[in-house]
């Protein structure tokens, strides 16, 4: 009698999330611990790119812009010339609505852009969009 082997459990989708704002980073992981990811937050753009170095890449970044020390700008750029980072996805959480700010996250690499104040659904959503094409181009 053979057994059935037993059902590959996938770890959680991890998440780099680089906030500054407390509150808005608090509420942003327990919407993702409550959705099953694993978070980390990085309060400054110094931290981000600590981890950057120190952390195995996560499946996707929420990023905001105006951060202490090292812009999210930066941060993209970082994450774009690393190769262990190059290809995760990021999610741009921004309150900077211009379109000059907009095109120069995307130009830059950001895969999307979510302004400030977010709908919790839609951001979820769009995370979860990101990480499945990244899986889907890596098989």
């Amino acid at each position: 009698m053979s057994k059935n082997p037993e059902p590959s459990v996938r770890p959680a989708r991890r998440v780099l999330v680089v906030e500054d704002n407390e509150h808005t980073a608090y509420m942003l992981e327990f919407l993702l611990h409550r959705s099953g990811y694993e978070v980390m937050v990085a309060p400054t753009g110094r931290d981000a790119q600590e981890v950057m170095r120190n952390v195995p890449p996560v499946d996707v970044i929420v990023l905001d812009l105006m951060l202490p020390y090292v812009s999210g700008y930066q941060i993209i750029l970082d994450a774009r010339e690393d190769p262990d980072w190059c290809d995760v996805p990021i999610l741009v959480l921004s309150g900077k609505v211009l379109e000059m700010d907009v095109t120069r996250a995307l130009d830059q690499g950001a895969n999307d852009y979510v302004t400030k104040p977010f709908r919790p659904q839609e951001l979820l959503a769009r995370i979860r969009r990101l990480i499945a094409t990244r899986e889907r181009l890596s098989a």
